[in-house]
């Protein structure tokens, strides 16, 4: 017998694997490119647009402009950078003077408005300074430390007298040559490579410092030692140190440069040559005739 009700049929289950589309719109969403844009990509473009909607107007943007250049001066300007002195160390006064003038420097003032590389090259283009060195210290103090040169001699040339220091360096200027009486001159036309052989013969002079009054460069080859009693000593293009040393000892030994001697020719070293006083002369040529004359009697 058939049952007078129909059985229900059971319903379907739903699938529960997505679609394809579905499917491929997840994968999408885990991949790397996708969550950085998300993360990073996104947020950046829109900080980036807001940023340029707002900026574009040009009241906006001075304002913006002003206020970052008010913020660095007001960080500049802060007490812990402020340069208020400057302390100058090892310098005579006479330099001292000359690097504050030509420092230019209207203080009180920000270290980051203070050039230290420039001040540096500033100050070290001095005639009388050899090195400087530039230190920002605690108690807004910028202190400039100085090697000078020391002049050794005094260069006569044709625009004055200038001091020198032992590589030729010209330390500076002096009007007239008693305002150093304790340095030698050094006259004529040459190069600062000739002065360390001036200073080698200075120093080889010692036995007459006294009456040594300079040297004096001919023809940019050789010195001339210049004595007092207008003497002087014509020394070698080259060993001129070993031709004077033999000069000193000739007078040593028989007091060469006492005598009538107007200047000792050491040009050439195998004949040293005496050029005399006109009176010695006249007196030699009158001892000369005497003797001639007594020899024609005899």
């Amino acid at each position: 017998m058939r049952a007078l009700r129909a059985t229900r049929r059971k319903a379907a289950r739903p699938d529960p694997a997505p679609s394809r589309w579905s499917y491929r719109l997840q994968r999408f969403l885990l991949t790397p490119g996708y969550r950085l844009a998300l993360r990073i990509v996104v947020p950046a473009v829109v900080c980036f647009g807001s940023v340029h909607l707002y900026m574009a107007d040009e009241m906006r943007r001075d304002n913006v402009v002003a206020m970052v250049r008010g913020w660095k001066a007001d960080f500049e300007t802060m007490d812990q950078f402020m340069v208020r002195a400057m302390e100058v160390t090892n310098a005579s006064p006479g330099t001292e003077e000359d690097i504050r003038e030509i420092a230019e420097l209207d203080l009180p003032r920000s270290s980051f408005h203070i050039d230290l590389a420039g001040l540096k090259e500033t100050v070290e283009s001095l005639p009388s300074v050899a090195e400087a060195a530039l230190q920002l210290r605690d108690g807004g103090v910028l202190r400039i430390s100085v090697v000078e040169r020391v002049p050794v001699a005094i260069w006569r040339g044709i625009d004055g007298y200038d001091l020198v220091d032992p590589t030729g360096a010209v330390t500076g200027a002096i009007r007239s040559r008693s305002e150093r009486p304790d340095l030698p001159v050094l006259a004529g036309a040459g190069q600062p490579a000739a002065i360390p052989e001036a200073l080698a013969l200075i120093a080889a002079a010692e036995p007459i410092a006294s009456r040594l009054r300079g040297l004096e460069r001919i023809g940019e080859r050789r010195w001339d030692l210049v004595l007092d009693r207008d003497q002087r000593i014509m020394l070698p293009e080259e060993k001129s140190v070993q031709a004077l040393e033999r000069v000193l000892a000739l007078d040593e030994a028989q007091e060469l440069l006492g005598r009538d001697v107007l200047a000792v020719d050491m040009r050439l070293a195998d004949r040293p040559t005496l050029r005399l006083t006109e009176g010695a002369v006249t007196d030699w040529r009158r001892i000369r005739s005497l003797v001639i004359e007594a020899g024609r009697k005899n």
